[in-house]
């Protein structure tokens, strides 16, 4: 435990190193302001340390202050003391060491939810569903999934011992397992969705994620993709350098995809693809959603300012800030946003902007009447301000309440763990269907469980019946409200009827991912995908594709 007095003085070398003002461009003013509100602070801590009734947990009261600095500004803006870089590296770089599984808990307990395939986990015989009992002799009774993921984590070559409990086992489950490096592959899974028709799905962008791009066009090019579906759905962002390497697979080299612009000018740059593109011809559908965010925008709005793809789907998140990381004493990490980006079109996408908050703190997204037009390289008319508009707008049906809480109380992931003790192979996934013996069993295995839920309906109506009360009025309508209420009574059995096509998505995927992980998982879902059949129909409407490109008269 470091002193507090030390601690103290590492707030202060923190602060400073914050707070370096040029003196030649501040006024006496600000520099006097500056000085004065760090007496003040540092009084503070001072006093409280002096005089306050209870001992001072030091570390946490100057996180509390460093952390209430940072949250004035962007969500991106962050302190990173020694003990998370670790987590920036693995945002980077998609790699750690460690066993190589999801962890989570439940009801106070620490489950293995998904172990990765060809990882440590899953070649040591550890499955899902499995319960944590000890790591190295730690229990971990009470403990957190946080906690547990520490434990498992270490240096590649080390060795860690798990104790799982496993239903349907009586004997506690003791394996040892080396540690490797675990690398989480960017394209989850690659493949024909149609004759012709290839398929990428990107879940990151860190600093391999254009080379498995590049391998996994080259595969599809010689298994005869002659077009290409680019899934950013969800993608949350990365390395910007990886999505101006991605996009320079379908563009020239030489053209300009991206520009960074902040306070420093002579951090501004451009930058423009370099290498000779692998095809610049091939008809190209990129799908985004509300999940598509930072690299992700700067692939799908550079490749629609450029007219080299359709984008499809949903207007994409607005995350148009760049981030630096530098260094703080102590081995800690300042990751600030020090400029915006620009795709060719001149425009920028960031929607919220973070320097003009409410009154209460909050922040909204930047009006329509505020953006500006642009036009696209065929003089398309594109907006700025709000993420990226598509070409082709295709919203995800997906959502009900009651898969909700099906989900949400791990009725699908019990049921899938109790699936595959009593089947120990499937069909291949492109073969496998439920079947309506599995999807009435579920329906069995939700009831005896005592499943239910509360419809948004019914929410919506216990509010409006909670203000007639107030008004008086309720007496008056009673008949109606009660004919109501008996109408949104949940029907287990009817619902499961009504929505069975979302339910047999979810639960169908699960228990694929017991058989083939996450590309299985992944491959299963997305034959209930109507986006994904919505671009592929614009692929094979030619004269669609080419007119959706082409400038309005």
């Amino acid at each position: 435990m470091v002193p507090i007095k030390i601690r103290s003085r590492l707030f202060a070398t923190l602060l400073v190193a914050f707070m370096v003002f040029p003196v030649s461009t501040v006024s006496a003013q600000r520099s006097f302001e500056v000085s004065r509100q760090w007496d003040i602070l540092h009084m503070l801590y001072r006093e409280l340390e002096q005089f306050y009734v209870d001992s001072l947990d030091a570390e946490k009261v100057l996180t509390n202050a460093i952390n209430g600095m940072m949250s004035s500004y962007d969500p991106y803006t962050n302190y990173m003391p020694e003990s998370e870089t670790g987590d920036l590296k693995f945002m980077t770089t998609g790699e750690y060491g460690g066993v190589g599984a999801m962890i989570g808990q439940r009801r106070g307990k620490v489950y293995i939810l998904e172990p990765y395939e060809n990882m440590p986990a899953q070649k040591a015989g550890f499955i899902a569903g499995d319960e944590i009992l000890e790591i190295d002799n730690v229990k971990m009774d009470g403990a957190n999934s946080q906690r547990a993921s520490e434990l498992l984590k270490g240096q590649p070559g080390t060795e860690v011992t798990i104790t799982v409990s496993r239903e349907g086992t009586k004997k506690a489950i003791k394996r040892t397992i080396v540690r490797e490096l675990v690398q989480i592959n960017q394209v989850t899974y690659y493949g024909l969705v149609a004759p012709g028709v290839g398929y990428i799905n990107l879940n990151g962008f860190t600093d391999k994620a254009a080379q498995e791009v590049q391998h996994a066009l080259l595969e599809l090019k010689n298994q005869g993709a002659q077009k290409l579906i680019l899934d950013l759905r969800g993608n949350g962002g990365g390395l910007l350098n990886e999505a101006v390497a991605i996009c320079n697979l379908f563009v020239p080299k030489g053209q300009e995809i991206v520009s960074t612009r902040g306070k420093v000018r002579q951090w501004d740059q451009t930058y423009k693809t370099t290498r000779e593109p692998l095809d610049t011809l091939m008809p190209l559908v990129v799908m985004v959603d509300r999940g598509s965010a930072s690299s992700s925008e700067i692939v799908c709005g550079a490749l629609q300012d450029l007219d080299r793809a359709i984008i499809l789907g949903t207007r994409t998140f607005g995350k148009g800030l760049v981030q630096t990381t530098r260094s703080i004493p102590y081995n800690g990490m300042l990751k600030v946003t020090t400029a915006k980006y620009y795709i060719p079109s001149g425009r920028c996408i960031q929607a919220i902007d973070y320097s003009n908050r409410n009154e209460d703190g909050s922040v909204g997204r930047i009006p329509d009447s505020l953006t500006h037009v642009f036009s696209t390289k065929a003089g398309r008319l594109v907006r700025d301000g709000g993420g990226i508009q598509p070409d082709i707008t295709c919203e995800s049906t997906l959502g009900t309440t009651i898969s909700y809480y099906l989900m949400e109380g791990l009725y699908f992931f019990d049921y899938a763990n109790e699936y595959a003790r009593t089947h120990p192979t499937i069909p291949p996934v492109a073969s496998f269907t439920l079947g309506d013996e599995v999807y009435a069993d579920f329906l069995r295995f939700v009831k005896e469980r005592g499943f239910s839920y509360e419809k948004d309906s019914r929410k919506v109506l216990n509010r409006l019946k909670a203000t007639l009360e107030e008004e008086s009025v309720s007496e008056s309508v009673k008949e109606e409200l009660a004919a109501l209420e008996s109408k949104l009574d949940n029907n287990i059995e009817a619902d499961f009827a009504n929505y069975r096509k979302e339910i047999e998505l979810l639960l169908s995927a699960e228990i694929v991912s017991r058989y083939y992980y996450q590309a299985g998982e992944l491959q299963q879902s997305l034959k209930f995908d109507d986006c994904l059949k919505e671009a592929i129909r614009v692929l094979a409407d030619e004269e669609l594709y080419r007119n959706t490109l082409k400038a309005k008269e």
